[in-house]
């Protein structure tokens, strides 16, 4: 489970957009960009090369 305060302060890499969480997935969403950034280990893998593209979910 990810710290509320790091997701308060989390921002898409690519946008700087807020980012939702996924708890279902475990990722972290851009609605912006649709882009879900990985979380390894309870930590956000916050690379552009790293995050999906999100299908019209």
């Amino acid at each position: 489970m990810l710290d509320n305060k790091l997701l308060d302060i989390l921002v898409c890499p690519l946008c700087k957009a807020k980012i939702d969480y996924d708890k279902k997935n475990n990722e972290l969403i851009c609605q912006k960009c649709k882009l879900a950034y990985p979380i390894d280990e309870d930590i956000p893998v916050m690379l552009i090369d790293s995050a999906r593209k999100l299908d019209n979910e």
